[in-house]
């Protein structure tokens, strides 16, 4: 559906490019716009080679469980039926961590196994157990401190000051992570009854 949502922009741009005569200026934006798109991806490139460097030496330095044990009564709050030592709940805390540094894309690996891990456990694998519904939900809401690739933009940009948006993201990410998590809690007690 994107796909043809997409075709059918492009289409009209082209008709009204020709229509008022603009198909010259039209060619020169998607020229200059697809060179900008390359700068862009490089940047961001480098910036997520360095942060997903360092969140891997922090993993091998054992930081990502020093901090995971740490998140321990966090994680058996908002998954009561996990075994803390399982592996689905390291995953879930590097997806957790990652995504806290604003590192969606290092927190997509660990989200995948975390949810075959979560699988794995199900007893009705066409139904969605409530801790894979809880960590989708804590996923999607990604309570953020520092978001890596909106500061990257606004440095991109030339931003008078790229970090002055850090406070309100994580306000607001914290709002949304809040909101998912009792909304998680309530869908909880009324679906699983638990």
């Amino acid at each position: 559906m994107l796909n043809y949502l997409w075709a059918a922009m492009i289409l009209i741009g082209l008709v009204v490019g020709a229509i008022t005569g603009n198909l010259s200026g039209m060619t020169a934006a998607v020229l200059d716009s697809a060179g900008e798109a390359v700068t862009v991806a490089l940047t961001m490139l480098g910036i997520m080679a360095l942060w997903t460097g360092l969140l891997r030496v922090g993993e091998d330095a054992g930081l990502i469980v020093a901090i995971s044990n740490r998140m321990r009564p966090i994680l058996r709050y908002l998954f009561p039926g996990l075994d803390a030592n399982s592996k689905a709940m390291e995953y879930i805390a590097t997806n957790i961590i990652a995504n806290i540094l604003g590192l969606g894309w290092a927190a997509t690996p660990s989200g995948l196994k975390a949810m075959e891990e979560l699988q794995r456990e199900n007893p009705h694998k066409d139904t969605a157990t409530k801790e894979m519904c809880m960590f989708m939900i804590v996923n999607m809401s990604s309570l953020q401190i520092v978001t890596i690739s909106v500061l990257a933009f606004r440095a991109q940009y030339d931003s008078a000051n790229p970090s002055e948006i850090i406070g309100p993201g994580f306000i607001a990410t914290l709002i949304s992570t809040i909101a998912a998590v009792a909304y998680a809690k309530f869908m909880e007690k009324r679906v699983f009854g638990s």
